[in-house]
């Protein structure tokens, strides 16, 4: 069966035939594609077109797909069954390596995607400190829960307003939005209402407004003004998680939050999500402590085996330096093809994720993110993608490379960008 046709019967059954709005390609033009194979940095559609694969999943896969000792060991758990509903080895193994391996997390506790970690870990600042109010900041996404799926008002720092229908006002206006990397604005909003936020919860490296890095310090103050106000800070690290260092993003700028929202790379490529922090923290969890959570598949064995060969991998390899070589050598070519064609773009990159903006501004916000010219990324994609070349299909996302991205797949890919350039 071929892309068209399953397309049209994923119409008939699926809200856009997709299970995730950005699948139907609806911000880049075209039609998407379905796929139905991967190995190692390339994935392959339904009608046998053959991909080198800068999506990685949306960031999950920085193994490469199918990575011989995860796929050997979901293989052997399978065998041994899909779900107990009770603890199981795994879970206890994965918990132990996110401990050693995470700096600020001393317990955690399984979910079963990104969301359902921010959401818990939310829920766990507000149970702690008894305040309702939750900071976050305008372009970063935490996941569809209601307090966090909002945008921001006009305003320096405003009660954010509904991003969606279904969400009630009085549930957003729990929600303040203050620009990303802007210090004035916290302090603005932490003066007004200090006494009443709960915790201010941020992507250390955003990754949702495509990739825009932390300015100097500006982790380090988020640490202090909301130790100084009695609030929690949140690291939404699904992206950064395992990432950009072992440690992710708390070890690479040395800022350790009140607590730690994990997904992704944390699964190896199966759905999973994880919150956790200071055992003070987390032993409020039910049923340890008051504040209720829980999950039928959460902690399941199959997604946890997957989740420990992964993190031994990064753990025992540490690929960080090579990775992200890899990832400046292929943002450097990109942008030098742009500049020789004329193009006004700019690349924001930490470690083995980028983003290519077309606008002639520094993009440190969510603001100067949307000076981008989306005409034209719609453009970019489809090119690409016509030349075998898969990236996100959205503009505001980060590309990812792999270890699986060897020497000659990196050669070749930047020949197909080079062609893709040359005829935009």
């Amino acid at each position: 069966m071929n892309n068209q046709k399953l397309i049209q019967e994923a119409l008939e059954v699926l809200p856009g035939g997709v299970n995730s709005p950005v699948r139907a390609f609806k911000a880049v033009g075209g039609e998407p594609v379905v796929l139905v194979k991967g190995r190692g940095c390339r994935v392959w559609d339904a009608d046998g077109n053959e991909y080198i694969d800068f999506l990685a999943s949306w960031g999950p896969l920085i193994l490469g797909h199918a990575y011989p000792k995860v796929v050997k060991a979901v293989k052997e758990e399978v065998e041994r069954g899909l779900s107990f509903g009770l603890t199981n080895p795994h879970e206890v193994k994965l918990a132990q390596l996110v401990v050693e391996m995470v700096p600020s997390v001393e317990k955690v506790r399984f979910v079963n995607s990104g969301t359902e970690a921010t959401m818990s870990a939310i829920r766990l600042a507000r149970g702690v400190t008894g305040r309702k109010l939750v900071v976050k900041f305008e372009g970063c996404y935490h996941g569809h829960y209601d307090s966090l799926l909002v945008s921001a008002g006009s305003g320096v720092a405003t009660f954010a307003i509904p991003g969606t229908p279904g969400i009630p006002e009085e549930i957003a206006k729990l929600t303040l939005v203050v620009p990303f990397n802007n210090r004035e604005a916290v302090k603005k909003v932490f003066e007004e209402y200090g006494e009443d936020i709960a915790c201010v919860i941020v992507e250390p490296v955003a990754g949702n407004m495509g990739v825009v890095p932390p300015k100097e310090g500006f982790l380090k103050f988020l640490r202090e003004i909301t130790e100084e106000h009695g609030s929690l800070l949140i690291f939404d690290e699904v992206i950064t998680g395992f990432r950009l260092s072992k440690g992710g993003a708390q070890e690479l700028f040395d800022v350790n939050p009140d607590l730690t929202c994990l997904g992704k790379i944390l699964g190896g490529g199966l759905p999973v999500g994880a919150y956790g922090g200071r055992k003070e923290l987390m032993s409020q969890v039910a049923p340890e402590g008051p504040v209720y959570q829980a999950g039928t598949l959460s902690g399941n064995p199959v997604a946890m085996v997957a989740g420990v060969e992964t993190l031994k991998e990064l753990r025992d390899k540490e690929p960080y330096e090579e990775l992200g070589e890899k990832a400046k050598r292929v943002s450097e070519a990109v942008s030098g093809m742009l500049k020789e064609k004329g193009i006004p773009h700019r690349i924001n990159r930490v470690g083995s994720m980028f983003t290519v903006f077309f606008t002639d501004k520094e993009v440190v916000d969510f603001e100067s993110a949307k000076s981008s010219d989306l005409e034209l990324f719609g453009k970019f994609f489809r090119k690409l993608l016509e030349k075998g070349i898969l990236i996100p299909p959205a503009q505001f996302e980060a590309w990812f490379l792999s270890t699986a991205h060897e020497e000659e797949d990196i050669e070749e890919a930047l020949n197909r960008i080079e062609s893709a350039i040359r005829e935009l």
